[in-house]
């Protein structure tokens, strides 16, 4: 499954006949454009998708049925946005038939009938679309992101919308970048819900439109969050050339904030490499930042809040974790969580990690409490992301299964039924 569809563009999902396929769920006519968008033969399609050559013929031929599960499979592989390939899945139905779907999702893809006219965007514009995104990732920390991904999605089309129509006016300029902060909201949320294709096609686009927007700090921020995420999904490599292009794009004289959060992003990718060297030296260059941040009163926009030693602790614990470095984990955890109260699914992501540094120290029973613990807030909270650490967690444990550890097996596995 070396190839994937993440290359192509959002306006893609909009043409009428994809458009069309998507909300009808037809798996010939999608595979199609996306095998002739990217001008691969048959073979390389079924190389992408992980099928026999044989087989995607006849699924584009109409004469293959798929699962659900095997669309789902498909979907993720390819990069399809899944917000708009909508799957039930009761029994006994041939889903590549069905029709029960969005409206509100197809119709959000397709383009504004040239006959609606709307007000011509001014002075609130701006204020009011940020209002929007704002009020929505205050809701994130403690609502699950599929309840919100709708929403975010749309406001994304909204924002597009808007800044159509204040091409011809001054407010362009601040109408701009609130497309990219509606953008990377959306891609925040789809990384919670294990939709990495949709993920990263949003995170792309919310680099692209700061860019856009002529704004070097925001586009540092969206690299460095799309960084953030290529690390974290096991590409460390492409996340460390993503930091360098965010450093870049600061300029020579970064914001302390600036600095602190990129060299935190670096030391992690360091990290997942096993570069010690590196990731400390980025460490020293964050507290270095840190230290100089702290006479600073607010920090910059797109922050929201300030890179304080508590933040800083918290990403040394993560990196000590990577480096297999158990106790100085705990130790750093211990500083973080003193000075930072986390938000509900960050608290249970930071209790895998120290779950996984207890368990490094031996300390079985203590790791699987937490992560115990964890599996709770993640079912609560419906969040595919701290559910699919969970459960990275249990694979990664080898020892032999204790009371507790056959108690979580126990949960984890209703948990998945």
């Amino acid at each position: 499954m070396g190839h994937d569809g993440n290359g192509l563009q959002p306006e893609f999902w909009a043409r009428p006949l994809v458009a069309t396929a998507l909300a009808e769920c037809d798996m010939a006519t999608l595979l199609d454009e996306v095998r002739s968008a990217h001008g691969w033969t048959q073979s390389q399609l079924a190389h992408a998708v992980g099928y026999s050559q044989s087989w995607v013929s006849k699924v584009l031929r109409g004469q293959q049925m798929l699962s659900v599960d095997q669309i789902r499979d498909i979907a993720r592989t390819l990069g399809v946005p899944q917000y708009l390939l909508r799957i039930g899945d009761r029994g006994g139905e041939d889903p590549t038939k069905r029709r029960d779907f969005s409206k509100v999702a197809f119709l959000a893809a397709l383009p504004v009938a040239p006959s609606i006219s709307y007000r011509a965007a001014d002075e609130t514009t701006a204020a009011s679309l940020a209002a929007i995104t704002g009020a929505q990732r205050r809701l994130e920390s403690d609502t699950p992101a599929r309840e919100l991904a709708r929403g975010a999605v749309a406001h994304v089309e909204l924002t597009k919308r808007a800044l159509a129509r204040s091409a011809e006016t001054p407010f362009a300029i601040e109408v701009c970048p609130t497309v990219s902060e509606a953008a990377g909201f959306a891609a925040w949320l789809h990384a919670d819900m294990q939709d990495i294709g949709t993920a990263r096609m949003f995170y792309r686009f919310a680099v692209d439109s700061a860019r856009r927007a002529e704004h070097p700090l925001l586009e540092a921020y969206m690299l460095g969050s799309l960084a953030a995420f290529e690390i974290d999904h096991d590409d460390p490599q492409l996340g460390l050339s993503m930091v360098a292009q965010a450093r870049a794009r600061t300029g020579s004289h970064p914001t302390p904030t600036a600095r602190a959060w990129l060299a935190c992003i670096e030391a992690l990718g360091h990290a997942a490499r096993h570069d010690a060297h590196s990731a400390l030296r980025c460490l020293r260059e964050a507290e270095l930042a840190v230290a100089a941040g702290e006479r600073t009163v607010s920090p910059p926009w797109p922050w929201v809040f300030p890179f304080d030693p508590g933040k800083l602790a918290g990403y040394r614990a993560l990196v000590m974790v990577r480096l297999g470095r158990p106790q100085d984990a705990v130790a750093a955890f211990t500083e973080s969580l003193v000075s930072v109260r986390p938000a509900a699914k960050q608290q249970a992501l930071l209790m895998l990690e120290i779950a996984t540094a207890r368990r490094m120290a031996g300390e079985v029973d203590e790791a699987f409490t937490l992560a115990q613990e964890a599996l709770k807030a993640g079912v609560v909270y419906s969040s595919e992301r701290v559910l699919q650490r969970v459960r990275r967690f249990r694979r990664d444990y080898e020892g032999p299964p204790s009371l507790l550890v056959r108690e979580f097996d126990d949960r984890l596995r209703s948990t998945v039924l």
